[in-house]
């Protein structure tokens, strides 16, 4: 049986994946008293006891945590933003193609994605691998997201019953383009540019859709709207991450339609001319804990859905 330790089990994130987990009947959880969770000593014993570390921590938190193991066994699970772009580290994403797949399997650092990149990412990766885009367009993205994503604080500002009114409507956020997700958007998928990025918070608790929209001219030789579609098919199966015909309800998307579930659907909107790629999935599903415990069974070499709300 092996042994898990969530350092920073008490965020959003951490209790998601605790309650993934705290069924299971192959693994051992490893838990501090509310006294010791942030003890130095006791974390660093409980990082080094565990055959698989979660990591549900501020970057620099995530960092400290990393240099506080010595056990070469220990297999680390960031979830937080420190080491997705170190290409030592498994990125964890799985679907992308078989490579990533054995690398996250073999690995024993393994940065999950961030919410809003896992959405890019699962639309754009497979036009720049099958040459449909690009390395070089400009592209634009935006992103409509539950205010879970924004951790305990924003939670309870959305729960205040004396909230300003202006929590009640949808509120864009990283207006100065630096968003913490854009390295990754760009490194992982190989773009040279990184997109113009709008991402949106609204009133409701999780759940995420990731639209990219693309003129046909940005397409290559020739390449169409049926050609998108094909490498969609080729990559996203199922039964994580599907393409499927449509997520529409009479022509509207609901961004909480997959909430409380880690998976992912993938659909292509639009027509000859003006296209839209879609994703939908839960921030903390697929865009968080989801990711995490997935990437957890992989290195545990069983299937990749056992314990996960599909």
């Amino acid at each position: 049986m092996k042994k898990i330790f969530i350092d920073g089990s008490a965020g959003t994130t951490g209790l998601r994946i605790f309650d993934r987990l705290s069924e299971r009947k192959d693994i051992e959880i490893i838990t501090l008293s509310e006294e010791l969770r942030k003890d130095p000593d006791a974390r660093k014993e409980a990082l080094n006891s565990a055959d698989i570390a979660f990591l549900c921590l501020p970057d620099a938190a995530a960092i400290e945590a990393v240099s506080m193991i010595e056990n070469d066994n220990t297999v680390v699970i960031d979830t937080s933003t420190a080491h997705r772009t170190n290409s030592e580290w498994a990125y964890g994403f799985p679907e992308l193609s078989v490579e990533n797949y054995e690398k996250i399997k073999a690995s024993k650092r393994i940065a999950v994605p961030g919410c809003h990149a896992s959405g890019f990412i699962a639309l754009i990766y497979p036009l720049v691998e099958a040459g449909i885009i690009g390395k070089d367009e400009l592209l634009n993205c935006f992103s409509l997201t539950g205010y879970s994503g924004g951790g305990k604080k924003m939670i309870a500002e959305y729960n205040d019953q004396n909230r300003s009114q202006l929590f009640d409507a949808p509120r864009q956020y990283a207006l100065s383009q630096k968003h913490k997700h854009l390295p990754e958007m760009s490194v992982v998928t190989g773009i040279r540019n990184a997109p113009i990025f709008c991402p949106i918070v609204s009133d409701f608790y999780s759940g995420m859709q990731v639209t990219v929209p693309l003129f046909a001219t940005q397409l290559t030789n020739g390449k169409n709207i049926d050609d998108i579609k094909k490498a969609y098919i080729n990559k996203y199966n199922g039964p994580i991450v599907e393409f499927v015909d449509s997520i529409d309800n009479d022509g509207l998307i609901s961004t909480a339609a997959l909430s409380g579930k880690d998976s992912m659907k993938i659909a292509v909107y639009g027509n000859e001319e003006r296209i839209l790629l879609t994703a939908v999935y839960d921030n903390l599903g697929k865009g968080a804990s989801g990711a995490a415990v997935e990437c957890l069974n992989i290195v545990l070499g069983i299937d990749s859905t056992t314990g996960l709300v599909i």
